[in-house]
């Protein structure tokens, strides 16, 4: 086994999901995935609390990115605006070749009960720290919580475009849609 080749946590997170996408999240071990990988399972505790974390590993800089896109708004922004401008910049986290890794990442996901509950509160965890972003801005409530949650709902609605099978569009093409379709919900309607 080859122990100290760079790129083992890359390694764990590729034969995880790989593992994970074919025998199923919860029949799959960590020895297994440390032996796919060709590492030690102390290796995989060395990167990983547990196998859940393979999935969700690199949370933090996910949500760094909208909240470096919130503090990047124009001070005149509104509320919206400002959410908007952050989820559109935090999908340079996404380019396109990370979307074959997202498509089989919310496949497994879907399929286990245990990830979903984990993906959902990774998004409310994601909104919540947005709305403080924007209360650090001067935005009260409710209308921090109100953009937050619209922005977190944007991105995942565009997101599950994006993974789409025969995706080809952008997210920053898909999220930019679905803002401009929130901004019609609330315009006046044509008499």
């Amino acid at each position: 086994m080859v122990r100290w080749e760079p790129g083992a946590r890359e390694r764990l997170q590729e034969a995880a999901l790989d593992l994970y996408a074919t025998k199923g999240f919860e029949e799959t071990t960590v020895v297994e995935i440390a032996q796919a990988a060709g590492l030690t399972e102390r290796t995989f505790f060395r990167y990983f609390a547990d196998k859940r974390e393979v999935i969700f590993a690199g949370q933090e800089l996910f949500q760094k990115a909208f909240i470096d896109g919130v503090a990047g708004a124009p001070k005149d922004a509104t509320p919206l605006e400002t959410v908007a401008s952050a989820v559109i910049s935090a999908a340079d986290f996404f380019g396109d070749d990370r979307r074959a890794y997202s498509r089989q990442r919310s496949t497994v996901i879907s399929a286990t009960p245990e990830l979903q509950e984990r993906e959902l509160l990774k998004m409310a965890a994601l909104a919540t720290a947005i709305a403080a972003a924007l209360d650090e801005r001067g935005v009260t409530e409710p209308a921090a919580t109100l953009s937050a949650e619209s922005g977190v709902t944007v991105f995942r609605l565009a997101f599950g475009q994006w993974i789409a099978p025969g995706s080809t569009r952008s997210l920053i093409d898909l999220e930019r849609e679905i803002f401009a379709e929130l901004g019609a919900l609330s315009a006046p309607t044509k008499s």
